[in-house]
């Protein structure tokens, strides 16, 4: 992932094509050192390649991936019952500290990488 957005942010400076150069300034400007192998994968996967139509494809292959679930409990012979019935109401403490944990995390850095 690193590579990716190294490489991310090479394009966004300016460099429609970066070299495995670039990419090892950027990392080593944040004390990263660079995997040829996995540098060199990366820069193939992309030369020539607009990087709009690559995120747009990749946007679009995410909108198939099934985010979020159902919470599956089995009741097995000799299982205790209550405790299948307190799951969901953990599950909603768990997802409200969550919550209160993400908002905390946003007010110490000043911004949100989402918004």
């Amino acid at each position: 992932m690193r590579y990716v957005a190294s490489y991310l942010l090479a394009t966004l400076g300016g460099n429609s094509s970066p070299s495995a150069k670039d990419i090892k300034k950027i990392l080593d400007s944040v004390g990263i050192e660079a995997d040829d192998d996995w540098l060199n994968k990366v820069i193939s996967e992309l030369n020539g390649k607009n990087i709009e139509d690559v995120i747009a494809q990749g946007i679009g292959k995410l909108a198939s991936v099934p985010a979020g679930g159902a919470v599956v409990i089995s009741t097995a012979p000799g299982s205790a019952a209550p405790a299948a019935g307190s799951a969901p109401a953990a599950a909603e403490e768990k997802k409200e500290e969550k919550k209160e944990e993400l908002e905390e995390s946003d007010d110490d850095m000043g911004f949100s990488l989402f918004e």
